[in-house]
This record gives structure tokens, sequence and C-alpha cells, in this order.
């Protein structure tokens, strides 16, 4: 079983910045693919960025350069850093772990992003 917890949401200025932390309740990324959604009122959810076990990393179109996510290992916790925000971005941002092996998803509970001038 896999805890994740995330923090760091909230409101922003457009052209803002925030950061997201995702913590997983024990160590798990030599063997998960970790993963940032999101989803806004009445659209799908939809991948933002992921990192593999090896640390390879990819984002959606909409996030290229101005979003980056990241992992310390030691404290079990991805990031997601967001900057150049834009209104679009607003979303309830929720962090994932599938295992490698498995398929098997943990989701966190989700923390809102608000992106308003």
């Amino acid at each position: 079983q896999v805890q994740l917890v995330e923090s760091g949401g909230g409101l922003v200025q457009p052209g803002g910045s925030l950061r997201l932390s995702c913590r997983a309740s024990r160590s798990i990324f030599s063997s998960y693919v970790m993963g940032w959604y999101r989803q806004a009122p009445g659209k799908q959810r939809e991948l933002v960025a992921s990192i593999t076990s090896g640390g390879s990393t990819d984002y959606a179109d909409s996030v290229k350069a101005r979003f980056t996510i990241s992992r310390d290992n030691a404290k079990n916790t991805m990031y997601l850093q967001m900057n150049s925000l834009k209104p679009e971005d607003t979303a309830v941002y929720s962090c994932n772990a599938r295992d490698v092996q498995t398929n098997y998803r943990y989701w966190g509970q989700g923390t809102q992003v608000t992106v308003s001038s």
C-alpha cells in the first residue's frame, strides 16, 4: 500500500509560480512511474508530466518549457515546479504512482491550483 499526499496548491496571479509536492509513504521511485495529472471543471483528466524510475521525464505540450517535474529520493517526494502560470492551468492537480510490474495505480487526494488576477 502507498499513500500519496500532495501540497503546495493555491491561488496565484497569471505569470506567477507555484511548486507542488507529492510525498509517498514509503520509498517507491525505483519501481514506479510517477506522474502529475490535472482536471479542470468540465474537462477530462489529463497527464501533465511524468518521471520514470530511471529519471526520464515527459510533459504535455501545453506545459513544456513552463513546468518541471523532479523528485527527491531521500525524501520520497516528487515535485512539480510551475512557472509562467496561465488561467488555463487552473485545475485540481493530483499525483499518481504506477507500479511498473502490475500497472496498479495509487492516487493522491489532489490539490487545487487557481490562476486568476
